[in-house]
């Protein structure tokens, strides 16, 4: 037995599928487990010595629904119920 080409054509059986939690192809069959975030485990897996990774699903990564109007908000003091005062335009 090569541990080369004959090898490789052995290689036909998948113990990774798609994940529905993070969409990568790291859920293992068998053990019931993402090996990328945890599912389905309620809290996401997440490690200090992997400083990209945190980066790549962190806050700021997707849409921000909620968060992109934050900075605004807090720049108004997060003021609700008001109306703008009218601009009188000055004429020259």
């Amino acid at each position: 037995m090569t541990k080369g080409t004959t090898s490789f054509g052995k290689r036909h059986n998948k113990s990774h599928t798609t994940c529905r939690r993070c969409g990568k192809v790291s859920f293992h069959i068998q053990k019931s487990t993402c090996s990328s975030c945890g599912y389905p485990s309620k809290k996401m897996r997440q490690f200090n010595w992997g400083q990209k990774a945190k980066g790549r699903r962190t806050e700021g990564t997707g849409r921000m629904r909620y968060m992109k109007n934050m900075t605004r908000k807090f720049k108004n003091g997060f003021r609700e119920g008001t109306q703008a005062k009218k601009q009188v335009v000055k004429a020259n």
